[in-house]
């Protein structure tokens, strides 16, 4: 028999437990903290995000502000310690969500900014944006580390600042680690390897949405705007013995402290995902 939260019974399921009411625009995104804490944060076209105590009966416990225009998309790193948000403007905003205060503004796509995740050791982020680009980040310091283009050649600012047909709608990082996911109005979704930069598989979508992978990577889920949902077999590769250190490493090690590490340079470049 499933087990259920203590304040949850079979006969409750399905009931409103609660009603979370203080936006004043559409709620565009929602996401949980990973770390079981049931802290919730919304993301507005009020440009805001608030986060939600729901441990406490849906408790509003801080407005994030510094977002001119809508937020689109928030996402949490592993360790629940930075939530990333991006919206209506060319920045991707980090916020440290211990003091509920911003980290940084990533600065670099040329137009919206729509979707964005993290990898699951917590060293990389991935945004996609209506420029035609995904961008690997680094968030420890800001670095964009790869860029996965859809257009070729790559489109010039004012190009890629406009209407452009290959608007990229959602970005989705796979739980190897190793490969991402992308959507993007040139009616295709493209699978990337984090150190090449050409899709390593495409296959056709119209309208698409949103995308996101099962748990152990082997199907990605896709939405559209006609209500439809598709599934396709991802790209499956072992991953190397140095890999799966390397995120071993990078869960519990931000840049900035494996950058001191006294470890030959080749090694430093491969744990900060520069090789």
């Amino acid at each position: 028999m499933a087990s259920f939260p203590p304040r949850v019974n079979e006969k409750e399921i399905g009931k409103l437990l609660l009603n979370l009411v203080d936006h004043t625009e559409v709620v565009r995104d929602l996401t949980f903290a990973p770390d079981g804490s049931l802290i919730l944060v919304s993301a507005s076209r009020d440009k805001t995000l608030r986060v939600w105590d729901l441990k406490d009966d849906g408790n509003m416990m801080k407005v994030l502000r510094g977002h001119q225009n809508w937020v689109y998309s928030c996402a949490f790193s592993p360790d629940s310690s930075i939530l990333c948000s991006v919206g209506a403007s060319k920045a991707v905003f980090l916020w440290n969500m211990d003091k509920y205060t911003m980290i940084r503004k990533l600065e670099g796509h040329h137009h919206d900014v729509v979707a964005c995740d993290f990898s699951p050791d917590g060293a990389l982020l991935a945004t996609a944006s209506y420029d035609t680009r995904v961008y690997i980040w680094d968030p420890h310091n800001g670095d964009i580390l790869m860029e996965f283009g859809h257009l070729f050649p790559p489109p010039t600012p004012i190009f890629a600042g406009g209407a452009n047909d290959r608007w990229v709608r959602s970005v989705s990082f796979s739980h190897d680690g190793l490969h991402v996911a992308s959507l993007a109005d040139d009616k295709m979704v493209r699978f990337w390897r984090i150190d090449e930069d050409y899709p390593v598989q495409v296959a056709p979508l119209s309208n698409g949405l949103c995308c996101a992978f099962s748990t152990d990577g082997s199907v990605l889920a896709a939405g559209t705007h006609d209500g439809s949902v598709y599934f396709w077999a991802t790209p499956r590769q072992v991953p190397s013995l140095q890999h799966l250190c390397r995120m071993s490493v990078r869960r519990v090690m931000p840049t900035q402290e494996v950058q001191e590490l006294p470890i030959p340079s080749k090694l430093l470049e491969f744990l900060s995902y520069r090789i």
